[in-house]
């Protein structure tokens, strides 16, 4: 007597991925199961499909099956995972193990200005307890829209200024805190990534919660990263943190390449003088500090009174052609295209 597809589906919820640390089931990886008199078959869906630890899925699930249901024939075909960031070409992430470095506006401005130079972007707001995007892209109200297929639920990104993005923070109220251990946020920033129809993309910006907790492993051991960006600020204190980011990427279980380090608040130039540099923090500590984490230097981003106004009203600061700010974005943009 065959099983039925609910007691199937029962069995292989026991089925752990080790690398992901949840079933088959709920990692949506079982697919076109068939079941006749004598024979179970289904695709077990895979990410990396030449990888040497498939086999050892496929056995496990395979005994599994046979323990439960008894003499019956299994054929599990490995096939490909084709997800919603199958069309996207690059994964950056921007980094720093420290908060208010202005990562999100090193995130922020970097997606505009790839976009202006006309690549194709996403910008993805992983910062889940703490999501600014929606704020400095002015569209906190807006929600995303919706649509199903083959019986699964997915969202559309918002688009504003040639960049789609979504945050947590255009799903939820913006006074509602998330009161969420680890794995849950870890699965809100899956399903942000998967259950989302980014379409084909050039570059996917991802703006990183600070510190090396959940969020950082989940999208860098499960997701394929093209490389990060490093952002700090002069002062050593910042550096500190920034230090313990950049060897949490190029730890062997990571192992992500960092593409170089971005220095925030560098100088202050005033807008009227654009030509003045004052090193409020010290000089030469971002190149300090790039040599010593043996990275090179691929921005130095100045301070501008107008750049906090700027994120508070919705409109990032690339646009403005004609200031250093806008023009140090641009370099660092062009040079991540040089680069990948």
């Amino acid at each position: 007597m065959k099983p039925s597809k609910n007691e199937l589906i029962n069995v292989l919820r026991e089925v752990i991925y080790f690398p992901k640390g949840d079933n088959i089931i709920n990692l949506k990886m079982v697919d076109d199961i068939e079941l006749e008199d004598n024979l179970i078959r289904f695709r077990l869906l895979f990410e990396k499909i030449d990888d040497e630890k498939n086999q050892f899925l496929i056995d496990t699930a395979t005994q599994m099956l046979k323990d439960a249901f008894g003499d019956i024939e299994i054929d599990i075909i490995a096939a490909s995972q084709e997800n919603s960031l199958s069309k996207v070409r690059h994964i950056i992430a921007v980094a720093s193990g420290k908060g208010g470095v202005g990562k999100s506006t090193v995130a922020v401005n970097l997606a505009i200005g790839l976009a202006l130079q006309g690549m194709k972007v996403g910008l993805l707001d992983a910062d889940i307890y703490g999501p600014s995007i929606p704020v400095m892209f002015g569209n906190e109200e807006t929600r995303p829209l919706g649509y199903e297929r083959d019986g699964k639920s997915y969202m559309l990104p918002i688009e504003k200024y040639g960049v789609k993005m979504l945050s947590i923070g255009h799903l939820v109220d913006k006074e509602m805190p998330l009161i969420w251990r680890g794995p849950m946020a870890s699965n809100a920033l899956s399903q942000l990534l998967l259950d989302t129809e980014w379409g084909e993309l050039d570059y996917m910006v991802v703006d990183m919660p600070p510190g090396t907790g959940d969020i950082q492993l989940c999208l860098a051991q499960n997701f394929k990263l093209s490389g990060s960006v490093i952002v700090t600020t002069p002062q050593k204190v910042a550096f500190a943190d920034v230090r313990r980011a950049a060897n949490m990427f190029r730890h062997e279980g990571v192992n992500v390449p960092i593409l170089g380090l971005v220095e925030n608040m560098a100088y202050f130039t005033p807008s009227d003088m654009p030509e003045k540099k004052y090193f409020i923090f010290g000089k030469n500590t971002g190149k300090e500090f790039a040599e010593e984490l043996n990275l090179p230097l691929l921005a130095q981003i100045p301070i501008d009174e107008n750049v906090s106004q700027a994120n508070d009203t919705g409109t990032p600061f690339s646009f403005n052609g004609f200031s250093p700010v806008a023009a140090a974005f641009e370099k660092l943009a062009k040079k991540i295209i040089e680069m990948l």
